[in-house]
């Protein structure tokens, strides 16, 4: 597959109707493909005036979409089964990781999240605040915890230095985690003046290795076009 024709990814453009947009599920296929090292077309879509360059293979699809061949596939999950299954090794890099645990940390986070910024209710507000703080916590805890592959070289380590979730090197994991972690953060910082707390230093590590890393530096959206798509849905403090 040496042209990047056969292989294109439309994702959702920002409000200039030409940079990438706030959509975490365009930015997890986006890194995907990065890691794979595969050529690829990218086409932002704005989705206010013209989803119509969509009609003619994919007609009422919800972005990201992918064009294999002119074959559309339209299921974010599905898009990273197939992307994994056909751009396998020897040729490109698997993104599986190796350990169970890293797929499943922090999948409650942006549950929690979305449940504490969108609630209507102000009595509910520190509840929920709180049962977002836990779930960061449990993830802060497996990100600092040792796994197998580095006790087996260092058996006394206490705290784990590994860059990702798996280890050093991203995997699928990261790829659904790590947009959604970015969008916790600048949320919160902005409409509660309280991002990621400092003190859990596990998430800091992760986020500062994440932006180092041109495979999420050059996936992310401008801070102002996450902060302008919450705009109608958070509810602002009196």
């Amino acid at each position: 597959m040496a042209e990047g024709s056969k292989l294109q990814l439309f994702v959702k453009a920002s409000t200039d109707g030409e940079t990438i947009g706030h959509c975490p599920f365009c930015q997890r296929l986006f890194m995907v493909l990065l890691l794979k090292g595969v050529p690829f077309t990218l086409t932002t879509v704005d989705t206010k005036r013209s989803l119509d360059v969509l009609k003619d293979f994919a007609p009422g699809a919800q972005l990201p979409v992918l064009l294999y061949g002119g074959e559309p596939k339209t299921d974010t999950i599905k898009i990273e089964e197939f992307l994994e299954d056909t751009l396998a090794p020897p040729e490109f890099p698997s993104l599986a990781p190796t350990y169970k645990e890293s797929a499943l940390a922090g999948n409650d986070v942006f549950h929690r999240f979305s449940a504490y910024i969108k609630n209507p209710t102000p009595a509910q507000d520190e509840a929920l605040r709180r049962g977002l703080l836990k779930a960061l916590q449990r993830l802060d805890k497996f990100l600092n915890t040792p796994l197998d592959y580095e006790l087996a070289r260092d058996p006394q380590l206490a705290i784990s230095c590994r860059r990702f979730l798996d280890g050093d090197q991203m995997t699928l994991a990261d790829c659904n985690l790590l947009p959604k972690l970015n969008i916790v953060n600048v949320v919160c910082q902005h409409y509660r003046q309280a991002g990621i707390p400092k003190d859990l230093q596990g998430i800091g590590r992760y986020l500062e290795c994440a932006n180092e890393a041109k495979e999420f530096q050059y996936t992310c959206p401008n801070r102002q076009e996450i902060i302008q798509a919450y705009r109608g849905v958070v509810r602002q403090p009196k």
